[in-house]
């Protein structure tokens, strides 16, 4: 496994699917100029619309989704691995999948995982989401072979749920993902403890696309698209602008973390206090 050169991209994306591939697909592009071998899109990256049935009604079936056909063309042309963020998939009935694809440089999907953890929380002064009344939750956690390693998959909400991480990581997971569209509020809150949190926890490499500034519906999101060594190291960070960030990783730093604080491996069995 040698180093290679990951880039995380960071949008603003709006209710314009073909406007929000075109700036991903730019990022993309510019991000792979400079280096990239390994390039990650954040949550919604092809869509952030406000409401239910708006929702629903932009959601495409995986089979005729254009970001995705968009997606599979541009890691081929760009002969480059690339995660897909998020997009909102059509299933049979009334709900929607928020999942996740990794692409090949042939430009094939070689795996997918849809987000276990809905967002249904009220944060005060108004402002609440339920993301189970439009989404269907997923139910199996995912690793994907990469040439340098190991990726698990999560979006989002799900790295406030560190089981998760610690089964992918047990998994032989080397790095971790979480493209996101964190709140503002959430965001300045949690957003990097909870990042370098699970980067320690794990001696992994967090890779973590973001969404930043004002959505449709007058969402805000908090930005900061973040890239996170295995000790905990803040390595990019890309604050609120939109754009992208990049990082050499060297995946042998997975191992020296480890063996500094070999708790991964470790399932102590305990009584609960009486």
């Amino acid at each position: 496994m040698g180093v290679f050169k990951v880039a995380c991209l960071q949008v603003n994306a709006s209710n314009d699917m073909a406007a929000n591939i075109a700036v991903a697909s730019d990022f993309t592009r510019r991000a792979v100029a400079e280096g990239a071998n390994f390039v990650l899109m954040p949550e919604n990256v092809s869509m952030m619309e406000w409401g239910r049935a708006n929702i629903i009604a932009k959601s495409q079936s995986e089979e005729s989704h254009a970001a995705l056909a968009a997606f599979r063309a541009l890691a081929k042309e760009l002969n480059i691995w690339l995660h897909c963020g998020s997009l909102s998939m059509r299933l049979p009935g009334d709900k929607i999948a928020n999942r996740t694809y990794v692409i090949s440089p042939a430009g094939e999907i070689v795996a997918k995982y849809d987000k276990i953890h809905m967002f249904d929380v009220d944060l005060g002064n108004g402002e609440s989401y339920r993301e189970s009344a439009t989404f269907a939750s997923g139910d199996a956690a995912v690793t994907v072979d990469l040439p340098w390693g190991k990726l698990g998959l999560a979006i989002c909400y799900d790295l406030r749920f560190p089981h998760l991480f610690r089964h992918l990581a047990q998994a032989g997971a080397d790095f971790l993902t979480v493209p996101s569209a964190f709140t503002q509020v959430t965001g300045e809150a949690h957003w990097h403890i909870l990042l370098r949190a699970r980067a320690i926890e794990t001696g992994c490499f967090v890779f973590a696309p973001a969404q930043t500034g004002t959505h449709a519906g007058e969402r805000k999101t908090f930005g900061h698209a973040l890239i996170v060594a295995p000790w905990g190291e803040v390595l990019a960070d890309a604050g609120t602008t939109p754009g992208y960030i990049l990082a050499s990783i060297d995946p042998a730093e997975v191992a020296k973390a480890r063996a500094k604080i070999p708790a991964l491996g470790l399932n102590a069995a305990f009584s609960p206090a009486s």
